[in-house]
């Protein structure tokens, strides 16, 4: 009887588990492909690479091949190149700051580089396995739709949702999800011709104290091929890319606060949720695209150019170009020191903030 229990409590315990450490596998992934991005570029321009690095805090495996120390460290939230001469002057010919600023701009990309190559790649494959890629024109209506009383007809292609282009059919769910009383100024292609509709009314809704939008049409879907498979990667991966700006821009003016972000912990549980409902279902679809998500949106994020991301750097090697002489590195290093300082802060209250949801 004791036996039993037992492999019932590790079968319960097992099927939770198994989830949590796929969705940190993942997140190690991305952060290895990142990574792998600034030393595989520093190996092309032979700049000595002293450490590389998955994982933050105490080593727990490490080995050192050549003149480079491969690390796997314990807390699974990051990872780092350790280049000779990165952060501080070095008189070795190999060093990084005796780079050429366009081998050092390559290198600093690379990471960002590599984690949209990787989104590219998973949206790809999302797409290769569905039954139909959406489109942006409107196959059919539900009875009694509000947007179709107020002028939207069958056969109408969106192209724009108040001034922002579509990209992709995600850009349809996303945008109108922007709106607070259901209004938009909608441009369409109807018969050949650009139609537009200034405050076209959907029907709203209210969802614990939030304004809901009604999606009250179908739109047409396409069996995949390799033409439209290869076509809405690109379309799809752009609006995730302005998903990310816009999301930031909405973070930055206040439509969302703190408590929306997710840090690791939040992007980890996400995954767990996502996995759980595709082993119950069997569509992976939602798996894949939330992975999509979570490494563009790295990549992008490491573009912007604020101090401690690599945009920061390529900020001021930008500068250094338009210069033609290179920003003293005790200043570049303290701007970077202090927004290194103000990302753990954040980073710090995230992750609180994700353990609270997860205790509520």
């Amino acid at each position: 009887m004791i036996c039993i229990l037992a492999a019932v409590s590790f079968a319960a315990i097992w099927g939770k588990t198994w989830k949590i450490l796929l969705a940190i596998l993942f997140f190690g992934v991305i952060v290895m492909i990142h990574e792998f991005g600034h030393f595989a570029t520093a190996k092309l321009f032979k700049v000595k690479v002293n450490e590389f690095a998955i994982g933050m805090g105490p080593a727990i495996f490490k080995k050192k091949k050549g003149e480079t120390l491969y690390a796997l460290r314990l807390f699974p939230i990051g990872g780092f190149v350790s280049m000779e001469g990165e952060d501080e002057e070095s008189e070795d010919e190999r060093a990084f700051n005796r780079q050429k600023v366009w081998k050092r701009f390559i290198i600093v990309a690379a990471g960002a580089t590599m984690n949209l190559i990787l989104g590219l790649i998973i949206v790809a494959v999302m797409l290769a396995n569905t039954e139909y890629i959406g489109t942006n024109t409107i196959h059919s209506f539900y009875e009694n739709a509000v947007s179709q009383q107020n002028g939207l007809r069958v056969g109408d292609k969106f192209l724009k949702i108040d001034g922002h282009r579509l990209y992709s059919d995600m850009d349809l769910s996303f945008l109108l999800s922007r709106s607070e009383d259901g209004k938009y100024d909608i441009l369409v292609e109807r018969d050949g011709e650009k139609v537009e509709l200034d405050n076209l009314q959907f029907e709203t809704r209210k969802v614990d104290g939030i304004t809901v939008i009604t999606y009250d049409f179908i739109i047409v879907g396409e069996e995949p091929n390799f033409g439209n498979v290869l076509k809405n990667t690109f379309t799809q991966s752009a609006s995730i890319v302005r998903l990310v700006r816009l999301s930031l821009f909405d973070l930055v003016t206040g439509r969302y606060g703190i408590s929306d972000l997710s840090g690791p912990v939040g992007t980890i549980n996400i995954i767990v949720d996502a996995t759980e409902d595709a082993t119950t279902e069997g569509d992976w679809e939602t798996v894949l695209m939330i992975m999509a998500l979570i490494t563009i949106n790295i990549g992008v994020f490491n573009l912007l150019p604020l101090p401690a991301l690599d945009g920061g750097r390529l900020m001021f090697m930008v500068i250094e170009m338009i210069r033609r002489k290179p920003i003293k590195p005790k200043y570049e290093g303290l701007v970077h020191g202090i927004g290194l300082a103000l990302l753990l802060i954040l980073m710090l209250v995230v992750t609180f903030s994700d353990i609270m949801k997860l205790v509520k």
